[in-house]
């Protein structure tokens, strides 16, 4: 599967979580304050609940329901109720666009 173009950088602002589908992959993207862009697998692995929807805080996204906190580099929980990792996706800037490859998982 090729990577496919989400956004412009420009587009994204920082610390805001913004959820995309590819290929009926939920993924939510986050651009932190320093200006890198992550991007996690949406949905909370304790709730079924989109993360897209929670609270970016450094390199963090928290789900809004139970307050588990994922980490945007490993997709590992922080703290409970979650204890399984969400999947982490590679992101390439090229020319100024954001593309993410929902086949391509990092691993950690």
């Amino acid at each position: 599967m090729a990577s496919t173009k989400i956004c412009a950088f420009d587009e994204l602002e920082p610390n805001e979580a913004v959820k995309v589908e590819i290929d009926g992959v939920p993924i939510v993207v986050v651009r932190d304050a320093a200006g890198d862009v992550f991007a996690i697998g949406d949905t909370c692995t304790h709730g079924d609940i989109s993360l897209s929807e929670g609270f970016v805080e450094d390199d963090t996204v928290e789900c809004w329901a139970h307050g588990s906190k994922f980490s945007l580099k490993t997709g590992k929980p922080l703290n409970l109720p979650a204890y399984e990792p969400v999947p982490v996706f590679k992101v390439d800037l090229i020319d100024g666009d954001v593309y993410i490859d929902p086949s391509v998982i990092v691993p950690v």
